[in-house]
C-alpha cells in the first residue's frame, strides 16, 4: 500500500487548509484499513492527530479519534468512490506546524499510537504563520 499526500502549504492564523492522502498498490480498497493522520513539527516527537475506523462497505464514515489539541477544529473523512482520506483544518494555530503524515493499517479499531502503522505516506509540510 502507498500513501501519498497533499495539500500542505503556508496559511495565516485563522485560516483553513484540507490535506489529501491517495491511496494505491493495495488488493484491497482503503476502506478496508484503519486510517490517519499524524504530524511531526521541528524538535518534536511525532503526534497522532486524527484517527478513523475501517468502514467496510457501509456508506458511511467510521467512528473517529481526535488530539485534544485539534478537537473541534480539524476534521477527517474518506471517500471511498476515489479511495482518499482527507484531513479538514480550520482554525489553524502557529503550533499546528508541523509536517502531517498520512497512515494506514489493517487493523479493525483506530489508534493515535504511532507503532500501530506499517504504511505511512512521505509526508506534506504545513506551516501556519502571518
Amino acid at each position: 500500500l502507498q500513501l501519498v499526500e497533499s495539500g500542505g502549504g503556508l496559511v495565516q492564523p485563522g485560516g483553513s487548509l484540507r490535506l489529501s492522502c491517495a491511496a494505491s498498490g493495495s488488493g484491497y480498497p482503503l476502506n478496508e484499513y484503519v486510517v490517519g493522520w499524524f504530524r511531526q513539527a521541528p524538535g518534536k516527537e511525532r503526534e497522532g492527530v486524527s484517527c478513523m475506523d475501517l468502514t467496510g462497505d457501509r456508506p458511511s464514515n467510521g467512528s473517529t479519534k481526535y488530539a485534544d489539541s485539534v478537537k473541534g477544529r480539524f476534521t477527517i473523512f474518506r471517500d471511498s468512490a476515489k479511495n482518499m482520506v482527507f484531513l479538514q483544518m480550520n482554525n489553524l494555530k502557529p503550533e499546528d506546524t508541523a509536517v502531517y503524515y498520512c497512515v494506514a493499517q489493517w487493523i479493525r479499531f483506530c489508534s493515535l499510537r504511532s507503532a500501530v502503522y506499517d504504511h505511512w505516506g512521505q509526508g506534506t509540510q504545513v506551516t501556519v504563520s502571518k
